[in-house]
C-alpha cells in the first residue's frame, strides 16, 4: 500500500489523497492523531485574473479543518518555497478576508511528531 493511500480515520474526503509531499503525509498523520477531520486540497482560490477573466495565480491550500474552519498549506524547508507560500497566504487573506489559513513548516510537524513519539518515515 503506497503512503497516499494509507487508511485515515478523520480524513473526509470522498477519494483517497494524493499527497504531493512527505510532509503532507506527516501532517495527515498528525491531524489523524489529534482526531481532527480533514480534508485534503478541496478547494482552489484565484489570486488573480486578467481582464478577460484569465486565471493568472491561484492557490490549493493543502489541507481543510471543517469543524475549524480552518485551511492549512504545508511547506518543505526550502526558502525558495516558503517565500513563496507565504506570498500566496497573504494574496489569499487580502482578496478573502473571511477564509482563515495558516502555514506549516515542516518541522513545525516534526517537532509534534517527536513530542508524541509518532513514526514520521514515508
Amino acid at each position: 500500500m503506497s503512503e497516499d493511500r494509507l487508511p485515515f480515520s478523520y480524513y473526509r474526503g470522498h477519494k483517497p489523497p494524493r499527497f504531493a509531499t512527505a510532509s503532507e503525509i506527516q501532517a495527515a498523520r498528525i491531524l489523524d492523531y489529534y482526531r481532527v477531520p480533514w480534508l485534503y486540497e478541496p478547494r482552489t482560490f484565484i489570486l488573480d485574473q486578467d481582464d478577460r477573466g484569465n486565471i493568472l495565480e491561484a492557490f490549493t491550500p493543502d489541507f481543510y479543518l471543517p469543524e475549524l474552519d480552518l485551511y492549512l498549506e504545508v511547506t518543505e524547508m526550502k526558502q525558495s518555497l516558503t517565500t513563496a507560500k507565504h506570498r500566496k497566504v497573504r494574496k489569499l487573506q487580502e482578496k478573502y478576508p473571511d477564509i482563515h489559513v495558516k502555514l506549516f513548516q515542516k518541522r513545525d510537524f516534526v517537532q509534534l511528531a517527536k513530542k508524541y513519539n509518532l513514526s514520521m518515515t514515508s
